[in-house]
């Protein structure tokens, strides 16, 4: 017995869970690495705004890394490096490993859309002079957050002959910006009477875009048509091809260091981007697998997975059916034995707010990547819950490899919830676990997280497809 230590402490020591502390394995070396990881992981978050934005983004650099776009007729052989890009919005890629598909493949699933305010198909409008855009909101956003802060245009219109028009205004310097109005306090009694959820409503989400009529009295909605105007010299368009545009309005800023220690980033669009990220990184630094890895990059996620750029879709499905049929083996049997991280974000413990929280079973900043065993709401409602035997193993590799995580669940039990992706993987019968970075302010225009935290889920990510 250590003359140090009583019978209880040892027993303890040996026995009891201790939690993790912030930064209890990084060294200073490592911190050095986090915050440099993090710098191109900021340039990435200013360059992709929208889905579409990241994953041309993804592309461009896999092309750099020798990466070919998949063909499903084709069989493919151990250092193959391959990708598809789904109708521009969603990605899968892949590196074939040594060992037989029938080993199964290691997936990392997460996604690259995020809460905004798209714009309705019909949008423009004018009224007292001012020419405004009807908006119907993505995903779950706190609508009042939305109001009274610059925001910047993002998408795409497609032209009756096919032509595809890219559109961003507010990202370059003297671009202007746009803005949702709120009510001005004087005049505000009746508005502070709503409940929070409802200060702002849907149909109250209107974008001020001009307020200069077009010179000629002949006309009627001179602003609207001034508005037209501008857009017909910049894009060649009429406003008939707002049918057929997917436009939506973003945060007009980019991500900032947060903190006089610059230990957080501080952007719109860490969820889930900051897994996208991270798996992106870790799977092209694990080119030469033992195991066949794929990497997807889904749309959808925070409207629910569904349509054909979620992961509610077959296209997951289909792509490894389509590697599987290259060795003449079936794809069931590969699905079954493969195994996935659904890489997706966990709300961070906020000490502003701790009563949503069991702070026994929540996540924090700066204690590393975030190992959910399950999410859903009610009950576990809408959760793969991954098996013990899976969790285990996961633990086991992080820990081998020295990777900071924590176990974290999304709130109180009878407090709300949210799920990820897992279940559509889960349900074609791989082994699913939620692993992914804790987020403050989480569907907000501006959402934290930690750099070493970013840095240890690229880590992890990294011990998962680099396994032997």
């Amino acid at each position: 017995m250590s003359k140090d230590k009583t019978q209880g402490e040892i027993l303890q020591e040996k026995l009891a869970h201790k939690p993790k502390s912030s930064g209890i394995k990084m060294s200073e070396q490592e911190i050095a690495k986090a915050f440099d990881f993090c710098e191109g992981y900021k340039k990435f978050l200013d360059a992709g705004k929208t889905e579409r934005e990241c994953a041309q983004w993804a592309v461009d650099l896999l092309e750099k890394n020798s990466y070919t776009p998949f063909d499903p007729d084709k069989a493919y052989k151990p250092g193959d490096k391959i990708y598809l890009l789904n109708r521009g919005k969603a990605l899968i890629f892949a590196a074939i490993g040594n060992r037989p598909l029938s080993d199964g493949v290691k997936i990392i699933a997460s996604h690259i859309d995020s809460p905004r305010i798209d714009l309705k198909q019909s949008p423009l409008y004018e009224e007292a002079q001012l020419a405004m855009l009807k908006t119907h909101y993505y995903g779950g956003i706190r609508k009042y957050q939305w109001v009274a802060m610059p925001l910047a245009l993002h998408g795409v219109i497609v032209k009756k002959d096919g032509q595809v028009v890219n559109v961003q205004i507010g990202e370059s310097a003297g671009d202007p910006v746009f803005c949702i109005n709120d009510l001005l306090p004087h005049l505000a009694q009746e508005q502070n009477k709503r409940t929070l959820a409802e200060g702002i409503k849907g149909e109250e989400l209107n974008v001020l875009v001009g307020s200069l009529p077009f010179k000629d009295d002949k006309v009627s909605e001179k602003v609207k048509l001034n508005v037209l105007r501008l857009l017909s010299e910049k894009y060649d368009i009429v406003e008939e091809d707002f049918l057929s545009a997917e436009l939506c309005l973003v945060p007009a800023w980019g991500a900032r260091d947060i903190g006089l220690d610059c230990s957080m980033v501080g952007a719109y669009g860490h969820d889930d981007r900051v897994c996208a990220y991270t798996s992106l990184m870790a799977c092209l630094e694990a080119s030469a697998p033992a195991y066949t890895w794929v990497n997807v990059l889904a749309d959808k996620e925070e409207a629910g997975s569904d349509g054909n750029t979620g992961l509610a879709s077959r296209f997951l499905e289909n792509f490894i059916w389509a590697l599987a049929a290259g060795q003449k083996l079936d794809g069931h049997r590969v699905i079954e034995n493969s195994e996935c991280l659904s890489a997706d974000v966990s709300g961070a413990f906020d000490p502003t707010f701790p009563e949503v929280n069991d702070k026994r079973n929540t996540c924090y900043l700066g204690y590393g990547a975030v190992m959910s065993k399950y999410t859903g709401s009610r009950g576990k409602a809408g959760t793969s819950d991954a098996s013990a035997e899976f969790v285990g193993k996961i633990r086991a590799l992080f820990d081998k490899h020295d990777v900071d995580w924590q176990a974290g669940e999304l709130g109180k039990v009878d407090a709300g919830g949210g799920g990820t992706v897992a279940k559509f993987i889960a349900n074609l019968g791989a082994d699913v676990l939620d692993v992914g970075v804790p987020v403050l302010s989480m569907h907000s225009p501006l959402e934290i997280v930690g750099k070493t935290d970013v840095y240890s889920a690229y880590k992890g990510y990294l011990a998962f497809v680099g396994q032997d």
